[in-house]
């Protein structure tokens, strides 16, 4: 509990450092909807907090602007403009004069602009007084971002709207590496470990392999989708979805080369957002592209996977990638890295640790290269704990399944899983 609930009045001089955000802190909180927010800012710490929640990718649909000012240039600025949906304060006011500082920007705020107000003084009479007054949130210097975001949930949210399922990206350091067929497995494990409803995206819509994998050969799919946006709505996404299994359905790529598929940044953006409130989890088969609606889509999933092999070339695009994720999600838990293909006769590696250590990151999972099952997989269009759900491989895969949903961590692998086939490789290059 904090001070407010106790009661307690401490005030400062000045505002303490910028409370840091830490990796998963955000994991819990849904993107807002399309509204207008300004925050007016009296310090630099408060500036640079509200600069990060502009670059948030749950902040996407928000007209959000910062100003560095007082209630009092809040109060001018909106004497002759419209209100926006929210409006963030900071003050520095002692509480006994915080109600005559509102006052002014009381007399021109709209009757339905919220107001958060963020003061350096824990004081439950001023709280209950600020409440009382229309207030939406008053919030205790320093705050975090995740305090903010929730903050503004808490007010534009539905909290009886149910809630949004985990989208889960799939992309491929190069061409080859196997990022989709270790994509299709975890979204076939997904749905049956956990017995979760989960839906495969396959976004490669001119070369995707996802229903050759899956043994179908659908008449519809995600271009239908991506073509005709207006049209996407629940119903219109269960005709295009293809059952593979008791709880997984494909959204299966044309696979035709009968047209130019140029996508503009937010083409897949209602995809996604249908796919959310549809099903706890979606697998998202990204093709190894780099363009803006890749840029955009990445930017806006819940989970990354970044599938490398052990090469030159695969370090290269995957210290580029990891590097341009990082910016993107400065907020977010740090894409995952699944090494493939490890372990091939007579090809030149790099070794799993000296491959992670430029990218300053452990891998969630290292596959041994297996030719015949993996070939015996694709030939037969089954996945491979259906072949042979006892291989070190199937366990693999189940160890992905888990991490990327949340149920496991990455930091204690099990060793017959991924610690172990980590240690025998190494053992086997020296």
């Amino acid at each position: 509990m904090n001070a407010v609930e106790y009661g307690i009045n401490t005030g400062q001089d000045e505002p303490e450092a910028e409370v840091q955000t830490r990796p998963g802190d955000l994991d819990h909180l849904r993107p807002l909807p399309r509204i207008s927010v300004h925050a007016f800012c009296e310090t630099e710490g408060m500036f640079t907090v509200m600069e990060k929640l502009a670059q948030d990718r749950r902040m996407a649909k928000v007209s959000f602007r910062v100003t560095q000012g007082s209630i009092q240039a809040a109060a001018n600025m909106f004497s002759s403009a419209p209100t926006p949906n929210l409006i963030i304060l900071e003050t520095g006011a002692v509480p006994a004069d915080i109600m005559e500082e509102l006052a002014p920007l009381a007399e021109v705020c709209d009757p339905s602009t919220k107001v958060v107000l963020i003061g350096r003084y824990n004081d439950i009479p001023l709280y209950r007084e600020l409440i009382r007054n229309g207030i939406s949130e008053y919030m205790v210097a320093p705050v975090a971002l995740a305090d903010i975001i929730a903050a503004i949930s808490s007010i534009f949210v539905d909290p009886e709207a149910e809630p949004l399922g985990r989208t889960i990206a799939f992309m491929g350091a190069k061409g080859g590496v196997g990022s989709s067929t270790i994509a299709h497995n975890i979204a076939w494990g997904v749905s049956t470990l956990f017995s979760s409803e989960t839906i495969l995206a396959d976004l490669d819509l001119p070369y995707g392999t996802a229903n050759i994998d899956f043994d179908q050969d659908p008449a519809q799919g995600i271009a239908e989708a991506v073509f005709s946006p207006e049209r996407l709505d629940d119903v219109f996404l269960d005709r295009l979805l293809t059952k593979c299994s008791e709880r997984l359905s494909l959204l299966a790529a044309p696979s035709l080369l009968d047209r130019a598929y140029d996508f503009d940044r937010v083409a897949f953006q209602p995809i996604l957002e249908i796919l959310q409130r549809t099903a706890p989890v979606s697998i998202l088969d990204v093709p190894h592209v780099w363009n803006e609606w890749t840029r955009s889509l990445l930017a806006d999933v819940d989970e990354i996977v970044i599938v490398a092999a052990p090469d030159l070339a695969n370090l290269r695009n995957a210290k580029n990638l990891f590097d341009q994720l990082r910016k993107l999600r400065p907020n977010d838990r740090g894409a995952h890295l699944v090494l493939n293909q490890v372990g091939m006769p007579k090809r030149p590696e790099i070794l799993p640790q000296d491959f992670c250590q430029p990218l300053d990151l452990e891998p969630m999972a290292i596959i041994p290269f297996d030719v015949q099952l993996f070939g015996q997989a694709a030939n037969s269009g089954r996945m491979i704990a259906e072949l042979d759900s006892k291989s070190p491989v199937a366990e693999i895969m189940s160890q992905i399944a888990h991490v990327v949903t949340g149920r496991a961590s990455v930091k204690k692998p099990r060793k017959a899983g991924l610690g172990g086939i980590l240690g025998r490789l190494g053992k086997k290059k020296k």
